[in-house]
């Protein structure tokens, strides 16, 4: 099966480069599933209704979350009615789940979506967590495990490669809306420690410059709020996955001037 990711998604930009874009990418890649991260896909701070319906109808197939994921009141009842997750490490009596499992071309596929520890809202130990949620996918014969790790530590998400290197068939970091140059697949298994934002690249993270920077200047804090006019990204990963192992990957920066990179995974 060939899946792909993409990172945050960013207010109204992401969404208008998901709706622009999504549909070729998917023909050309000959891409079978896609996910991808919603937490910032409404005016930058989690997920409303009418957002969720507009991306699934560009072609997602299901959506992970991070720390906004509480943000909008909607997202509770469309944890249970929608293909959408929230960190799988929050306590128990959190609503939804951050598992899913997917059939794709007669095989099985497990989404798990995990959020980290620094900087972070109190959540269960991360690690764990994922321990004991791939041990029991691998006992009810499932292979074929992606996981959004949404962190700000890179040394978190590197931490967590190394330990479910060849028991998972990819982990690619979500949350600081910057891309890493790490992409690789070791020992079957696809790593990134962060794809990097989906929306406006020419500001902070994201946002408009004018408050972050004055938070800086100042340390005074103020709304952040996405630019109306910006230039815009879509990053993706694609990944060949067969038999829980991933055997080919690179990932595709696509610009609003219709420009394309492609960055090819190293093997190690």
């Amino acid at each position: 099966m060939k899946i792909a990711f993409i990172g945050d998604i960013l207010g109204q930009p992401g969404r208008v480069m998901l709706r622009d874009y999504l549909k070729k990418i998917k023909e050309e890649h000959q891409i079978d599933f896609v996910i991808a991260n919603y937490e910032n896909a409404s005016h930058g701070f989690g997920l409303t209704l009418k957002n969720a319906n507009e991306l699934f109808s560009y072609g997602v197939d299901v959506m992970s979350g991070g720390n906004h994921t509480w943000d909008k009141k909607d997202i509770i009842p469309l944890l249970e009615t929608h293909e959408l997750l929230r960190p799988h490490n929050y306590p128990e009596g959190v609503p939804g789940s951050g598992l899913r499992i997917y059939d794709i071309q007669d095989e099985q596929l497990a989404v798990l979506n995990l959020m980290g520890h620094y900087a972070m809202p109190y959540t269960d130990n991360a690690f764990r967590c994922a321990k004991e949620t791939v041990e029991a996918l691998h006992g009810k014969g499932i292979k074929n495990i992606f996981i959004d790790f949404h962190a700000e530590a890179t040394s978190e998400k590197r931490a967590l490669m190394m330990m479910l290197q060849g028991e998972v068939s990819g982990i690619i970091g979500t949350h600081t809306h910057v891309g890493t140059d790490d992409f690789q697949i070791v020992k079957g298994t696809a790593y990134m420690s962060d794809i990097g934002l989906t929306g406006c690249r020419d500001n902070v993270i994201g946002m408009d410059k004018e408050v972050p920077i004055k938070q800086f200047l100042t340390g005074l804090k103020g709304h952040f709020d996405i630019p109306k006019k910006c230039k815009k990204i879509l990053q993706i990963a694609v990944m060949q996955i067969n038999d829980g192992k991933c055997s080919e990957a690179y990932k595709l920066k696509i610009f609003d001037d219709n420009r394309i990179i492609k960055t090819e995974a190293w093997l190690d």
